[in-house]
């Protein structure tokens, strides 16, 4: 769903001061989890998840190129990282912390907790964050468009769709592979935990980087996600070697979100929002589409297959990356 409403969202509030939309889409995902915690029907649950899969692409497609318009220039990939850095830290406590509460409380008191964070983040949004007036009137025709007249772009895209693909196509599988190495469930999610630390670094490391460095940084994400794939599927992988395969993977990940998304803010310095709706897209399409094609490779030709399909899509945006050059990537390197 937040592939398809990235770009709808985007056109539908292109004339809406960006800070109102992203309180109403703040709003919309507290009031969506609080409706699931009091819902009576799977019906109501159903609807409430559809409306937070709204949101999170909206808020996705403004959010990620936000900081360009709060912050001086010299600070925008330094903020960019601060913005992505909150997605990686939510991503490594917000599933055991939802876990705990739900073993302990039930799933309701979950949602409602999610709830209550989220109207808690509208409340500092609001009192915290400054107005943001619409820079430009975005419609559909815009959109293909942009991918077809800017190379950057394209570019970026299909970086995107490999390496997302690549990624989610093999990590969506990662616990049986483990498991099939011996090493025990325990282990296993203290392995999870070193790759989700290690991606909030990456993060940070990447947005260092990506000012002076970008095309450099997309490089070595490619490169890191080929091999600890490679790794885990050739190496008789003990907790020792395992943990730092999980390390490797994730800070290689971890370095995806503020890398991609600068790039795509680079390539389009005119037409940000119209960009990003279509990074948004593109990389929530291709975690549904890694898992479906990993699911159909563990089921065609064995488990450990996805990591060599994996591999091989995370090191093709070599190819583009050499192709599109500096001034397709607007990098000021």
């Amino acid at each position: 769903m937040a592939a398809v409403a990235a770009p709808l969202v985007t056109v539908a509030t292109g004339r809406i001061d960006r800070r109102i939309v992203l309180a109403v889409l703040i709003g919309l995902v507290g009031t969506a989890n609080l409706a699931s915690a009091f819902a009576t029907s799977f019906a109501i649950v159903l609807v409430a998840r559809f409306l937070i899969g709204i949101s999170v692409g909206g808020f996705w497609s403004l959010a990620g190129g936000i900081a360009l318009r709060l912050v001086p220039t010299k600070h925008i990939p330094r903020a960019t990282a601060v913005i992505f850095g909150g997605v990686e830290t939510a991503s490594v406590l917000g599933v055991p912390t939802g876990t705990i509460i739900g073993d302990l409380s039930g799933w309701r008191t979950a949602f409602a907790a999610v709830g209550i964070l989220g109207l808690t983040s509208l409340a500092c949004m609001i009192f915290l964050m400054p107005k943001v007036p619409a820079e430009q009137t975005i419609t559909f025709a815009d959109l293909p468009k942009v991918f077809k007249d800017n190379a950057g772009v394209r570019a970026g895209i299909a970086i995107t769709f490999l390496v997302i693909t690549g990624h989610f196509l093999a990590y969506t599988f990662v616990r049986p592979i483990l498991q099939g190495d011996g090493i025990d469930d325990n282990m296993i999610s203290a392995l999870l935990l070193t790759f989700g630390v290690a991606g909030i670094c990456g993060n940070f490391i990447a947005g260092a980087l990506i000012a002076k460095q970008l095309r450099q940084t997309v490089v070595c994400i490619s490169v890191l996600l080929a091999v600890a794939m490679v790794m885990l599927a050739l190496v008789d992988t003990g907790a020792v070697t395992a943990g730092f395969i999980m390390l490797l993977w994730g800070l290689g990940y971890g370095a995806v979100p503020v890398t991609f998304q600068t790039w795509i803010l680079d390539a389009a310095p005119d037409t940000r929002e119209a960009a990003s709706s279509l990074y948004v897209s593109a990389f929530n399409l291709s975690i549904a589409l890694g898992a479906l094609f990993g699911g159909l490779a563990v089921d065609g030709i064995a488990t450990t297959s996805v990591l060599w399909i994996g591999a091989a899509l995370a090191i093709l945006p070599l190819l583009a990356v050499s192709r599109a050059g500096r001034s397709a990537a607007a990098s000021p390197e």
